[in-house]
């Protein structure tokens, strides 16, 4: 069994160790500091880096004069630590073996370990490098750390291609899909439901909604060589006052998984030519991106990972640098369906073997 170093931060330790090591911080969304404050520590001494920091937003970077820059990206926060008995997806971290349990392991600290680990190693790269590490990714986009730094630090977020380091079982996933909830509204006529005939039932108005919904078929849309599939669904519904009181109002919200051809109002386009006869109101979107595959450093880390890329159906912070104009691709350790879980764990091999890929593209 692999045993867990101490708490401070040794970038030139096993990777997997490394890892466990900020599985321990706990750094829910909101209670980043002690991770941004152990990383800043951890950086700070390394020569060949030029470090800042913005908040719990901490960023280095190397000044070598190469010919290209990349952005290595990841956030620090987590989901909370989850509440049933007997999870192991919790912290501190847990050893079974080579598999590695707490919250966080695959979303996203083992990514961040890797980029800890390439900081200290990479001091020569064959071209410059930002390590980006934000906070509050995992709550509302108004709060994102990378947004901030956009914003307060813009040259550092200068750069020919990103990677994000956000769980992908090790395959490059490019671009990702876009985002956007609605709300649509029915309207009735309150009455005493023993005298139903008085009013107009706004839940039952609602069928005609979620029976085209249930129809729909969502498409499957090639971008840049990849293929992403979309999704409408309906993910809440809520109406009704009383046991005894026919509706006057509902609201069903309905989530749109979008590919990246479209933009945000296209994408509400289609929603309201589905809808159309009912009162449908936008109420958040965040668009896509494409892969940008054909970019030649993007060409070049796929052939260093060695394994044909995919796209990204979710939504994640390349979106970010897809509108700052820098081609971005999702790839880091685990398995993105157990992020957020009870169960959460990455295998230290997959952390070890996306280190190997980068170091391999970067050397």
């Amino acid at each position: 069994m692999i045993q867990t170093p101490s708490a401070e931060l040794d970038l030139t330790s096993d990777v997997a160790h490394l890892t466990a090591v900020l599985l321990d911080i706990e750094s829910v969304s909101g209670d980043e500091r002690g991770i941004a404050d152990a990383i800043e520590r951890a950086l700070r001494p390394l020569a060949h880096l030029e470090v800042v920091r913005d908040g719990d937003c901490v960023m280095a970077r190397t000044s070598l004069g190469r010919s290209e820059r990349v952005i290595l990206a990841g956030h620090i926060d987590t989901v909370p630590l989850p509440s049933t008995a007997g999870s192991r997806g919790t912290v501190p971290s847990v050893w079974d073996g080579e598999v590695l349990f707490g919250r966080g392991a695959t979303d996203m600290k083992g990514g961040v370990a890797v980029q800890l680990a390439l900081a200290s190693a990479l001091t020569e790269p064959t071209r410059d490098i930002t390590y980006v590490f934000y906070d509050h990714e995992e709550v509302e986009a108004s709060l994102s750390g990378l947004g901030r730094v956009a914003d307060s630090h813009p040259d550092w977020l200068v750069a020919d291609f990103a990677v994000l380091l956000e769980p992908t079982d090790g395959t490059v996933e490019g671009g990702c899909n876009g985002t956007a909830r609605f709300e649509v509204r029915t309207a009735g006529k309150a009455s005493h439901s023993a005298r139903a005939w008085m009013g107009v039932n706004a839940i039952h108005g609602a069928a005609e909604v979620l029976v085209r919904l249930r129809d729909h078929e969502p498409a499957t849309v090639h971008v840049d060589g990849l293929d992403y599939r979309e999704s409408l669904n309906a993910v809440k519904i809520v109406g009704g006052t009383a046991g005894n009181v026919i509706p006057d109002s509902a609201v069903i919200e309905v989530n749109y998984r979008f590919a990246p051809d479209k933009g945000p109002e296209q994408a509400e386009e289609y929603v309201r030519q589905l809808l159309e006869g009912f009162d449908v109101r936008r109420t958040d979107v965040a668009a896509g991106a494409r892969p940008g595959l054909q970019h030649p450093a993007a060409a070049a880390f796929v052939a260093a990972v060695g394994a044909d890329p995919k796209p990204k159906y979710g939504w994640t912070d390349v979106a970010r640098f897809s509108a700052l104009g820098i081609p971005a691709v999702n790839f880091g350790p685990g398995d993105a369906l157990l992020a957020h879980t009870d169960d959460e764990h990455v295998h230290a091999d997959a952390v070890r073997a996306c280190l190997r890929a980068l170091v391999t593209w970067l050397s």
